[in-house]
């Protein structure tokens, strides 16, 4: 039986939550987001507490009832408290900078990467090294991350490259000279 699918969410002050049919609305202060769920999960507002319940116990229903669920808490957090990605940048000569929803990096190639933000996303550059890409979508926030992050990936003998904060990477030993 799914555990997290059982779980209720409550829903915080400030925050208007509806179903129309099969799609989902979240509405806070830090936006709008809507999701079209499954058909057969069905969704219960009961006073401040939303539930998930399925028809049978089948194995996709099983599945979508945890995944419904999780969703659906990932909005209500998203609309209230947001989402926040941190991102360091390692190497000599390597610098970030925003303007505007515009992203420009010197990853050490010819040319600057130039990336921008899609709507909802908000990008800060509290150092020179650091990004921080934050909003209300967990998937678009964590989405944009990874497309910074693949312009120049963490290396493993130097460290050199985007890497996410809490990120540990694993250094290898150089070649070791004739002997």
């Amino acid at each position: 039986m799914s555990r997290i699918g059982l779980k209720p969410i409550a829903i915080p002050a400030g925050v208007d939550f509806s179903v129309d049919g099969n799609t989902v609305t979240v509405k806070g202060p830090n936006g709008t987001l809507t999701m079209e769920k499954s058909p057969s999960i069905s969704v219960n507002v009961e006073g401040s507490e939303i539930t998930f319940a399925r028809p049978n116990d089948e194995k996709e229903n099983r599945a979508l009832h945890g995944l419904t669920r999780a969703l659906v808490a990932n909005m209500v957090e998203g609309v209230t408290n947001g989402f926040k990605r941190v991102l360091d940048v390692n190497g000599v000569g390597y610098r970030v900078s925003v303007s505007g929803e515009t992203l420009t990096m010197n990853l050490g190639y010819s040319h600057q990467v130039i990336m921008t933000a899609p709507a909802g996303i908000k990008i800060e550059c509290p150092s020179q090294t650091q990004i921080v890409i934050s909003g209300a979508d967990k998937q678009a926030v964590g989405q944009f991350a990874a497309q910074v992050r693949e312009k120049r990936p963490p290396e493993p003998y130097k460290g050199k490259g985007i890497k996410y904060a809490e990120e540990h990477i694993r250094r290898k030993e150089g070649k070791t000279g004739k002997k």
